[in-house]
């Protein structure tokens, strides 16, 4: 179906971007305008969009109902000025750059901006991704919801009401796919260990890994109730958690890790 999207303009054309692009195109966007300083990135675009590689470029009548800045965090300074007049405009500003405020970029963009925060997460790649946004000052009824659809296209949205609260969805969600991409590694690893063929054990951690989420995402029980479900009384699976939990292990590593993690997207934001 045409047309479901109005005009976006995007900065940054990475994985987190090209996979943005994609689901909205899958979607039937108007038109989008990508603003990418280095050609290969937006590789595989080329006459299916607008390509640039730098603001100066934008064709002066593109007038975009939303800019989606996934541009790279040290870029911000340099790159957010040139789109200060889509803002005053009228244009909705999406950030997915991490660590970078409202109040900050607002500032980057001459001051008169409406603004939302979002953090997606790879799985968007295949639509499966998970986004939590904070809608800053000023944001209106309808750009959220023109946002909402907007990161829909790659996954479940979630609404936050604090901007703080970015910190720690940061560090479960943006940063969950690396601690589960880590479980199937070491899972592959201990099977080699235990005389696996190397393919095999990597067949086996892989689609474990993934099943399991499947089965989580299409269940109504809870994760800890689905893993009693596979562990039976004194059997192996309850042998091996007992060595995984044993003085919480494992849950205080994983806390520990997340409040780390969390603690790094507070300081990325002084």
């Amino acid at each position: 179906m045409a047309g479901t999207l109005p005009p976006i303009l995007l900065v940054g054309c990475g994985k987190m971007g090209g996979a943005m692009l994609e689901g909205w195109l899958e979607r039937g966007v108007e038109q989008v305008v990508v603003v990418e300083p280095y050609p290969a990135a937006a590789a595989g675009f080329e006459g299916r969009v607008t390509l640039c590689t730098d603001a100066t470029q934008i064709p002066e009548k593109f007038r975009p109902a939303a800019i989606v800045l996934a541009t790279k965090p040290q870029q911000a300074e340099a790159a957010l000025p040139g789109f200060a007049r889509h803002a005053a405009a009228g244009a909705l500003v999406v950030s997915i750059m991490a660590g970078k405020t409202v109040a900050g970029m607002t500032a980057l963009l001459g001051g008169h901006a409406q603004i939302v925060r979002a953090m997606p997460n790879t799985p968007a790649a295949v639509r499966q991704g998970f986004t939590c946004a904070y809608p800053g000052p000023g944001v209106t009824e309808a750009q959220v919801a023109l946002c909402d659809a907007l990161l829909s296209a790659i996954g479940e949205v979630a609404w936050l009401e604090q901007e703080a609260l970015i910190d720690p969805v940061t560090a479960v969600s943006g940063g969950g796919p690396a601690y589960v991409f880590l479980l199937a590694e070491v899972l592959e690893q201990a099977a080699i260990e235990q005389g696996l063929p190397p393919e095999l054990a990597r067949r086996m951690a892989r689609r474990t890994v993934a099943g399991s989420g499947a089965l989580l995402a299409a269940s109504e029980e809870d994760a800890a109730q689905l893993r009693r479900n596979v562990t039976s009384p004194k059997g192996t699976t309850e042998r091996a958690l007992a060595v995984l939990m044993a003085s919480d292990a494992w849950p205080k590593l994983m806390s520990e890790a997340i409040a780390a993690a969390t603690a790094r997207s507070r300081e990325l934001a002084q």
